[in-house]
């Protein structure tokens, strides 16, 4: 009789514990969950590892391509280089020449534009150091052009709203 009131007061997980031959022990539980937890941490680690190599690949990829498309559209510029070079040697016209070689620079400077290049106005403005680069100052033949851009050297450049290239310029003083 007492054992049937020892079965009767195991509750049914115990039964379960004692018909499969385990206790509950509170250390292997938190053991089994110390485990199911770092293998996660090592397979997000791993993950993280393969996106960011994945994503310095696309990014190497990314630069070897981009300089591609310009290339390409200043390849009809080359063209039209080589074929005013052939004219040159043949034509003794300088009015033709002058003027084959006007447009090949306009084809340039179009293709550049359309890329986003943009030149920075710098002549009789105010010299902004963010902007440009003084390389000499010079006394003003005005008044007015003290502190303003006198001359220009090398023209500045933007490509899409960011400086390339300072303007190097001379300062009236």
């Amino acid at each position: 009789m007492q054992e049937n009131q020892q079965e009767a007061s195991l509750d049914p997980s115990e039964e379960q514990q004692q018909e499969s031959g385990t206790e509950n022990n509170p250390v292997q539980d938190l053991e089994d969950r110390l485990a199911v937890c770092n293998d996660k941490y090592l397979r997000l680690v791993a993950e993280f590892d393969n996106f960011r190599k994945r994503s310095m690949k696309d990014r190497l990829e990314l630069i070897k391509t981009a300089s591609e498309e310009v290339i390409k559209s200043l390849l009809e510029v080359l063209d039209d280089v080589d074929r005013a070079e052939s004219q040159m040697e043949q034509s003794q016209d300088v009015s033709q020449i002058k003027e084959g070689i006007t447009l090949v620079f306009a084809k340039l400077k179009s293709v550049l534009q359309q890329k986003g290049l943009q030149e920075m106005a710098a002549a009789g403005t105010e010299f902004d150091a963010e902007q440009h680069d003084a390389i000499a100052e010079i006394p003003a033949a005005q008044e007015s052009d003290s502190g303003k851009i006198v001359d220009v050297i090398s023209k500045g450049y933007l490509l899409h709203d960011k400086i390339i290239r300072h303007a190097k310029v001379v300062v009236g003083k």
